[in-house]
């Protein structure tokens, strides 16, 4: 068979026109291809690409090719995004194939390795970064389950990253080449130990805003040789070279003869560079250092680090765990479990099954739970204890009711409320796995504040009040804000008698804040670094009454809705399994509330 014919592209920034009008002319002069791999920031990276670019994403304007991603980030990326794990069911579940956006899209999620036209492809999307977990971001457990695949046997053909390795061009002939080449900022020094693990035939990088070729270099104990290829941005100022074609034959066909060829050019690796007087340094070093090194890979995949907590040989195999396999047997100092091994392949977090829990939470993307009762009694006694219940609100989550979704934005979804208490009785959610909607980014507040202005407006022109409420609890798996719209009718008997009814069932209650909603939350974000959990609500007038609840203290986790339903003369609609009915009719509310708010809603 011919070797697949691949094309490669820097950042695309959006501009899918323009990609695509370049495709088409490399594709008449040197075609056809099989594929598009996209590296660097694939999402516009100013609002005024959107409109273009999302004419792709809704099939307004045909994707001409199959064409995967890495650089999961930029305007519209939480939307888009969160839209192809809630809507597309062949998305639910863990996959490191790639995760289906559109008619030839597809989205390279976190790590993987996986074979694609004959070739084998590993990546690594998103971005080095310290903030909370969201689209964009490569986690701990990215790395290590790509260390886990670099033992895996094989040669790796395409690494593809979205940033830079540091140090790539040590021991490179760079006379010819960019001044930004020796910058080493927009690098991570992470892909260098990543690439030099892997030792892929070819190595793809972005966002480094230039393109380089360097010379093919050897790698320690493999035989074959490795090209990196930095790529400009798509329509860079500067026509800089953003595409570039390959025909490589994969690995697993080759002749060991043909594996081992080393063009003339070829240099020694650029990340096992010897430093003058290393070992002074070395010595030098502070006892931290090291630690922090070895902590940073937390799970001995390949013995190349020292392990922690060495003598506890309970601890799971992250190697067997995550691949099913273990290069060193009977000799490996971890446990071979293969419940452990199934429950990873299902998406749970490693840390979830190896301690029974993880630090990382709410900023983990796996799963902390396990398969039910039933089924794990029908595969045998499993040494896993460990039981919590899934995120019903996690758009990636296969139990999310779908069908309730009214909208999607950047940061937040809304939602229709399950067992609603009334018609316009509906929730409003972070995108992101959050504890409560006060853990939030600025930026993701002031959307926030979209949303609630717009559903106030759609309240007022249908002679409705609006009251918001919440529970800031410790154990929130995920944060739902409460949206309940009130007739005016009742209302107009006195917005001071809302407040008056809510104090009778806050007869305990002794805190206040007066004046706009945006100081109201300042007031509870204050409230929140306390520690404590409590309940709030926002009244129509935009004051906040809250009340701290302790430890030990029994409080009505349905509070809210109980007093609603009571100020509404329906007690016996409080409880949300009273009103819950047929999947059908939720479905035609949800359509039905989607076409009333559709002018109000600030994602259209």
């Amino acid at each position: 068979m011919a070797p697949p014919r691949i094309l490669l592209c820097g950042d695309p920034l959006g501009r899918l026109g323009h990609l695509y009008k370049r495709v088409a002319a490399v594709t008449k002069s040197a075609g056809p291809f099989d594929l598009l791999f996209c590296v660097g920031q694939f999402f516009p990276d100013s609002p005024d690409r959107l409109q273009d670019f999302m004419d792709y994403i809704d099939g307004r304007t045909p994707i001409p090719i199959p064409t995967y991603f890495v650089g999961d980030y930029g305007v519209g990326a939480a939307k888009v995004l969160a839209d192809a794990l809630s809507g597309d069911e062949g998305n639910r579940g863990f996959k490191i194939g790639g995760l289906r956006v559109c008619e030839n899209l597809y989205w390279l999620n976190g790590s993987g390795k996986f074979n694609l036209v004959g070739l084998c492809v590993a990546y690594l999307s998103g971005r080095r970064s310290s903030e909370a977990h969201k689209f964009g971001v490569y986690t701990e457990d990215d790395i290590d389950a790509l260390r886990a695949w670099a033992e895996e046997p094989g040669v790796v053909d395409l690494f593809l990253t979205n940033e830079w390795p540091s140090g790539v061009s040590n021991r490179a002939d760079i006379a010819e080449a960019p001044s930004e080449v020796k910058d080493s900022s927009g690098c991570d020094p992470v892909v260098s130990k990543l690439v030099a693990e892997i030792k892929p035939r070819y190595h793809i990088a972005g966002t480094k805003g230039i393109f380089y070729a360097r010379e093919p270099y050897s790698n320690d104990n493999v035989p074959h040789v490795t090209r990196f290829l930095g790529l400009a941005p798509v329509g860079n100022k500067d026509k800089q070279k953003f595409i570039h074609a390959i025909s490589p034959t994969p690995a697993s066909t080759m002749s060991p003869a043909e594996v081992t060829t080393r063009p003339a050019n070829t240099t020694l690796s650029p990340y096992t560079v010897v430093e003058p007087n290393a070992h002074i340094k070395e010595a030098a070093k502070r006892p931290s250092d090291s630690m922090s090194e070895s902590q940073y890979w937390r799970y001995d995949v390949s013995g190349k680090r020292p392990r922690q907590d060495a003598g506890d040989g309970a601890k799971l195999c992250f190697k067997f765990t995550s691949s099913g396999s273990c290069s060193r047997g009977e000799k490996c100092n971890f446990v071979h479990d293969m419940d452990a091994r199934e429950q990873s392949r299902r998406g749970v977090c490693f840390d979830f099954l190896n301690k029974g829990k993880c630090e990382r939470t709410p900023d983990c993307k796996f799963k902390h739970n396990l398969v039910d009762k039933n089924e794990s009694a029908s595969r045998g006694k499993s040494r896993l204890i460990f039981r919590s219940r899934e995120c019903w609100f996690c758009l990636s989550s296969p139990n999310v009711e779908s069908h309730l979704l009214l909208s999607i934005g950047e940061n937040w979804y809304c939602a229709l409320a399950k067992g609603a208490l009334v018609l316009e009785h509906v929730l409003l959610m972070p995108i992101e796995h959050l504890p409560n909607t006060l853990a939030i980014a600025p930026e993701a507040e002031a959307e926030l504040a979209r949303f609630k202005k717009s559903l106030k407006m759609y309240c007022k022109r249908h002679d409705m009040e609006v009251v918001f409420f919440e529970w800031v609890f410790k154990h929130t798996t995920h944060a739902n804000l409460q949206v309940q719209g009130e007739h005016s009718s009742l209302a107009l008997k006195s917005r001071h008698n809302i407040s008056c009814i809510l104090l009778i069932f806050f007869f305990f209650l002794v805190d206040w804040s007066d004046g706009s909603s945006t100081e109201g939350r300042k007031f509870l974000k204050e409230k929140l670094d306390s520690g404590l959990s409590f309940f709030y609500a926002e009244l129509p007038e935009g004051k906040i009454l809250s009340h701290s609840v302790d430890d030990n203290e029994k409080f009505p986790v349905q509070f809210g809705r109980e007093v609603l339903a009571g100020l509404l003369g329906m007690p016996d609609r409080a409880d949300w399994r009273a009103c819950s009915v047929s999947k059908e009719e939720e479905t035609q509310m949800a359509e039905d509330f989607k076409k009333r708010f559709k002018e109000f809603d600030p994602s259209q």
